[in-house]
């Protein structure tokens, strides 16, 4: 049986994720899960989430080109060779009637022998910033999905990003209870819950730990911090909340929903699906670009959000521990504002919730099984 649609991304579960939440929108949508297939790399976080995720994959061996010198770059033009080569010969025997690249360098294999092959290929930008992959395969692309106005590329529609079924479902106020009893959170706290992608970021959980240690007396806070496996060996211990707050610390968070539902507020990057996540849930952030992304979009992204005052943006230099606690302190003064805050990011997400663009990428799918 030939493939309903291939759906290529990976690296960072920024893309991985968003990659899986379409395949789960197609097969909501009625088409046979083994009729999706899903291609990504072999270094990133897919290596655990592909398979979990019971969908046929294909896991290439191909890197990023670093933009600063690195011995990794000399490698990058024959891994790239011999990863669309693979991807050509995979999509000869798949027939796809479509292929759906979410960005990435992760993408570009797949993407580029669905052009070599005559397969119409969907590009689905969800930064405001469109990445290099995207820029470079939206000019041929059958149709460019995009999450938010004013983009760039070419004939784009707006359709909103990628968000998991799940995360569409999500009724924060209704599932709280219960979502604080599975993470095993108090229902009597305030809780702030930190979450920097699927790496973590050091910069970030270095501000939360000194800000905890300010807030040591705090009987009526809990903060979830998960700081990334990379970093859990060098996490600062947890503090059990018997005699002020409760800290928890985690390496990784596989439970969103949960996370989202049980959170007063969350402290986040601003990665593209973050922030769609945010929208769709209408959960309040505090949100910390970091500063070295591409061309800083994640700053860009960031400000979807908080110029609606559905968000609060802080850059990364004025993000203090002293600047944490304060803004802590206000929310949990003012429930007000942080209830405004939720209302505007839900009303924010209507776009992710609208499912234009599984609509979009089934238009496409039909020019390709008409071929």
């Amino acid at each position: 049986m030939n493939a309903y649609a291939v759906v290529t991304g990976g690296g960072t579960s920024g893309h991985v994720l968003p990659a899986l939440a379409i395949a789960d929108a197609l097969v909501a949508a009625g088409h046979p899960k083994d009729t999706i297939h899903y291609v990504g790399t072999q270094r990133g976080v897919e290596q655990r989430l592909a398979p979990e995720s019971g969908y046929a994959h294909t896991l290439l061996d191909v890197v990023g080109l670093q933009r600063s010198l690195s011995k990794r770059n000399l490698a990058f033009p024959s891994k790239l060779r011999r990863a669309t080569a693979e991807a050509e010969a995979l999509l000869r025997r798949l027939q796809p009637s479509v292929v759906v690249n979410v960005g990435g360098y992760g993408s570009f294999p797949a993407t580029w022998a669905a052009r070599r092959l005559g397969i119409p290929y969907v590009v689905v930008s969800y930064d405001r910033r469109p990445g290099l992959v995207s820029k470079l395969m939206a000019k041929r692309a059958a149709a460019v999905a995009v999450a938010f106005e004013g983009s760039t590329l070419p004939h784009a529609e707006l359709v909103g990003a990628p968000v998991r079924g799940e995360m569409i479902a999500l009724d924060r106020a209704a599932q709280r209870g219960a979502a604080r009893a599975a993470l095993d959170l108090p229902d009597d706290r305030f809780v702030v819950a930190v979450m920097c992608g699927s790496l973590g970021a050091a910069v970030v959980n270095r501000t939360v730990v000194e800000a905890v240690e300010r807030l040591a007396g705090r009987r009526d806070l809990a903060v979830h911090h998960v700081v990334g496996d990379r970093f859990l060996d060098q996490a600062a211990p947890a503090r059990d909340g018997a005699e002020g707050i409760l800290y928890r610390v985690i390496g990784y968070e596989d439970r969103m929903p949960q996370l989202y539902a049980a959170a007063d507020l969350m402290v986040t990057r601003g990665g593209a699906g973050t922030i769609a996540e945010l929208a769709t849930v209408g959960a309040p952030a505090i949100v910390v670009p970091w500063p070295d992304a591409a061309e800083n979009h994640q700053v860009d992204n960031a400000k979807v959000l908080s110029q609606q005052g559905a968000a609060l943006l802080i850059e990364q230099p004025d993000f203090t521990a002293e600047r944490l606690v304060r803004e802590i302190d206000g929310f949990v003064a003012e429930p007000a504002r942080l209830a405004v805050m939720a209302h505007r990011a839900h009303e924010a997400g209507a776009v992710h919730r609208s499912g234009a663009l599984v609509a979009l990428v089934e238009r496409v799918a039909a020019q390709g099984s008409a071929r």
